[in-house]
């Protein structure tokens, strides 16, 4: 797995924002425990990260959400956290035992009539929605495996309404999308994602660069437009 590298003062300082500002709850600290518990990578969103997630939900008044990669369902949680009481949230997982990990801190953080968790490769997953001709979404987080981000963005256009918003996870990568020889197995699917949605005529967006127990990293924020808009 490709190693991050942050920095101390960049852990102390999302630590002091983290208690001061975010205050993750027991059920989120006991989402990242119950990971850690089960071998899981500790690849989940930082805390002030998930509360801007929250935040992005609520701002832009999103009712159906889509996420590309659940993990232990830390993310989720504050998805699900910015959804209004009828809204709904679908997030697909690849793994058997990730997503057993996932429904349990869910359904402890009081989410579980909310969230559907779809198992299997997203791609196959995200198909599969298109065929239940579903109400589109209107708000989408990536954050799986880098090697088909392009593919996610074009399946986020497919299947989110105009007026969408998008979140794509991990821009930066410790500045290997400068130099993808750092990492020649995400990088190149980082950069043809960046590449993408500088050009999609259907995808507006900025790249925010963060730092953190993340380590050097970054997240994209876009917003699905109108056909022949652009």
């Amino acid at each position: 797995m490709f190693e991050h590298k942050p920095r101390p003062e960049w852990i102390a300082t999302e630590e002091f924002l983290s208690r001061t500002v975010v205050h993750p709850d027991a059920a989120l600290q006991q989402a990242i425990r119950a990971a850690a518990d089960a071998g899981m990578p500790a690849i989940e969103v930082a805390p002030n990260a998930g509360k801007l997630l929250k935040l992005l939900v609520q701002v832009s008044g999103a009712r159906r959400i889509l996420e590309i990669g659940t993990l232990a369902g830390y993310s989720t949680i504050w998805l699900g956290r910015g959804l209004p009481p009828s809204g709904t949230l679908v997030t697909c997982e690849y793994l058997p035992q990730h997503a057993e990990v996932a429904w349990a801190n869910i359904d402890a953080a009081g989410l579980g009539e909310k969230v559907e968790i779809r198992l299997g490769p997203a791609l196959d997953t995200l198909a599969a929605l298109e065929e239940e001709d579903r109400e589109p979404f209107d708000f989408i987080f990536i954050d799986a495996d880098k090697q088909n981000n392009s593919h996610y963005l074009e399946w986020a256009v497919r299947l989110g309404k105009p007026g969408a918003t998008v979140v794509l996870d991990n821009t930066i990568w410790e500045g290997a999308v400068l130099d993808p020889g750092m990492d020649p197995v995400n990088a190149p699917g980082i950069i043809d994602a960046l590449t993408l949605l500088g050009n999609h005529p259907r995808l507006d967006a900025t790249v925010i660069q963060t730092v953190g127990t993340k380590g050097w990293d970054g997240f994209a924020l876009a917003r699905i437009l109108p056909p022949n808009s652009k």
